[in-house]
């Protein structure tokens, strides 16, 4: 076997996996945003349910291939959960502020809105950290997925030798 044979496609067509994900994955999926909706009050909570809705991609992409799944789920797609979330965050958190109290104090949309401060949870809950987990879960596989092939390696850099 040459040595660039090693960096091809690795994937295999299965039709016992792609069937068992194609049953399983919908109830993943539920039961990822299950979790993420529920995770101010439940156990488990969004960090579980955005890493199981991360997950259930992966599946996906086992199933059906990486660089399927990678173009069916564009990188603006993921970069914008981890975005959105992140935005989510840090807007519940300066809201606060704005209204009179600090950094993530969820009081403050009690007396101002009259809305229970359980909303402020929820927003950080299921708009922040779900959607972040399962982005970063998303894009840590594609990354370690591509890998690194002797053809990516920046200019300017001398090739290392074959004899150490």
């Amino acid at each position: 076997m040459s040595r660039s044979d090693t960096h091809g496609d690795t994937y295999t067509e299965s039709q016992v996996i792609m069937t068992s994900v194609k049953i399983i994955a919908p109830f993943t999926l539920t039961y990822g945003a299950f979790l993420s909706l529920h995770g101010a009050d439940t156990p488990g909570g969004s960090f579980q349910g955005g890493a199981i809705i991360g997950v259930t991609v992966l599946m996906l992409a086992f199933a059906f291939g990486i660089e399927p799944t990678r173009r069916w789920l564009k990188n603006s797609v993921v970069v914008g959960l981890v975005t959105g979330g992140v935005t989510i965050f840090i807007a519940t958190g300066l809201a606060t502020i704005a209204l009179g109290g600090n950094f993530l104090e969820y009081d403050t949309f009690v007396e101002t809105f009259g809305i229970a401060h359980y909303w402020g949870m929820e927003a950080i809950e299921v708009g922040g950290v779900a959607l972040i987990v399962a982005g970063v879960v998303i894009t840590l596989f594609f990354a370690t997925a591509a890998g690194f092939t002797p053809t990516r390696r920046e200019e300017g850099l001398e090739e290392v030798s074959r004899d150490d």
